[in-house]
């Protein structure tokens, strides 16, 4: 059995419902399953794609999209998805690192193909829109093939996802998450959302990010419900989908919760379909998930990583939403611990590392041993967040280790100052960073973009938060800028802004 045989299962239970909805037209189990096997024998007869070769996609959400996943999944081959918003230097390292095999891409994004051509030109190409200039397009492709070469080999053990991660701190390493993570995934994900083949589950997040791709798409389809994908997020085409689709579920990050409750249409929009809306990626401000909690659906919390699949804590739809700003218990199919330093595992309610154990857990970075030995101890994925658990299993997470700053022996998370400073209505986003300091070690520091027309001074932010912070965490200056150095998923990179901030006071000390 490979990951694949889910979707034949589904198409054989019910071949005619609609499996994708997308850009105004429908595919249902039986054209899924069917053009999933097409394109697998494409790939091995046309392509030479086989057990443990490389297929990238770089791309916006599409039905294919999908397809290739199963595709790769039903040869034993390994999908690379590459984040379209990446510069071409980015994407050429993450195709070479990998040691792609194939690349599909859309027109829109093909300016990596001149560059690609010199740093690597065996990689053959596939338009999936258009005819590249050296290569052939996706249904030219599927055209050539006939009869059946699904790789009987090829079971839940075959990695199938080369997933690069975000690079907080530094170059993305390549987490390689075996079928079998997207098959308890899956279990998890259904578990948490009580998912059936009866829902309908809108994905306006990138598949390039396992939150699009694994906290509700592939466990939809593997169930055998309806997902409506869009190619990418929009305000006002999610609005008008969650009124004409009339999804179930959704999967929102706090900008795109932010970005849908302050367009125009938001205060009249009909939201009764949705019977919940997951949210994760980062720590969810209180305000944002009131938004959607106050027109009666309820927000589930999400924790995991890109190395989790990503689903490894959960609030589940029908417990215990109440205790506030927590991401809920280790899942169905996962352990998950807090420890310290040593690897012990500390008393309820005391900080340390989250660490997590489970079928759902890549099992190694793509060609990078060290990194691999570092993050992985006896099964346990040792993420980096700095979290607690109550007596109860319920887990809060208070900030990455690498983040937290340490002042006159205190210790400081940003990520709950920033929580605060974003309770300002006139705060927009900010992130706090340590500085060193000669006499404290080091005190932190507020980067902050004020909201468009507002005048926010640094004193009156100052005021707001030592109302509600110890002395020591309210920051030593607020700095006001226009803009944040974030990953290619929107995510702020703590240890570039502190980079900026060192050589800005020196550039100020020179001068």
């Amino acid at each position: 059995m490979d990951l694949c045989s889910l979707i034949d299962r589904n198409a054989a239970f019910a071949p005619d419902k609609t499996a994708i909805a997308f850009d105004g037209e429908r595919l249902s189990y039986a054209a899924f399953a069917a053009r999933i096997e097409q394109t697998a024998t494409a790939l091995k007869q046309q392509l030479g794609v086989g057990r443990g070769d490389r297929v990238a996609i770089l791309s916006l959400n599409r039905p294919d999209y999908l397809v290739l996943l199963y595709a790769c999944a039903r040869l034993g081959a390994l999908l690379v998805p590459l984040n379209w918003r990446l510069a071409v230097a980015e994407q050429l390292f993450i195709l070479t690192d990998a040691g792609a095999k194939v690349l599909v891409l859309e027109q829109a994004i093909e300016g990596v193909l001149p560059e690609l051509a010199q740093a690597a030109p065996g990689i053959a190409i596939v338009g999936l829109d258009f005819e590249p200039q050296h290569g052939t397009t996706f249904e030219t492709l599927l055209g050539r093939c006939e009869g059946s070469a699904r790789n009987p080999q090829a079971d839940l053990s075959c990695p199938l996802l080369i997933v690069y991660t975000s690079g907080t701190t530094g170059r993305p390493k390549g987490a390689v998450l075996r079928q079998e993570a997207l098959f308890w995934n899956g279990v998890m994900s259904q578990h948490m959302h009580n998912m059936t083949s009866d829902d309908h589950v809108l994905t306006v997040l990138p598949f390039f990010h396992v939150g699009g791709l694994n906290i509700q798409t592939t466990p939809a389809l593997q169930i055998g419900a309806t997902v409506t994908i869009h190619a990418r997020f929009t305000p006002d085409t999610a609005l008008a989908s969650i009124e004409q689709e009339r999804p179930t579920l959704t999967v929102m990050v706090p900008a795109i919760i932010q970005a849908i409750s302050e367009h125009p249409t938001w205060p009249a929009a009909d939201l009764s379909s949705l019977k919940a809306v997951a949210t994760g990626s980062t720590i969810v401000p209180p305000h944002l998930i009131d938004r959607f909690v106050t027109r009666g659906v309820p927000v589930l919390q999400v924790y995991g990583s890109t190395e989790t699949c990503p689903i490894a804590i959960y609030t589940r739809l029908g417990g215990d939403l109440s205790r506030a700003g927590s991401t809920g218990l280790a899942g169905l199919c996962c352990e998950a611990k807090v420890i310290d330093q040593a690897g012990a595992e500390v008393p309820p309610g005391t900080p340390g590392e989250i660490a997590v154990r489970g079928p759902n857990v890549f099992f190694e970075y793509w060609g990078n041993a060290d990194a691999t030995r570092d993050a992985l101890h006896d099964g346990w994925y040792r993420t980096g967040d700095i979290g607690l658990c109550d007596a109860d299993g319920y887990f809060w997470v208070r900030d990455r280790k690498k983040n937290m700053i340490i002042s006159g022996g205190e210790n400081v998370y940003p990520a709950e100052v920033e929580r605060v400073l974003l309770e300002h209505p006139d705060v927009s986003e900010c992130a706090v960073i340590g500085r060193p300091d000669p006499r404290w070690d080091e005190v932190p520091i507020a980067y902050v973009i004020r909201r468009s027309g507002c005048r926010l001074e640094a004193d009156e932010l100052r005021a707001h938060l030592q109302a509600q912070l110890a002395r020591f965490k309210v920051p030593r200056d607020i700095v006001f800028v226009t803009d944040l150095p974030r990953t290619a998923l929107g995510k702020v990179q703590h240890f570039l802004l502190k980079q900026l901030d060192a050589q800005s006071r020196a550039q100020g000390e020179a001068s």
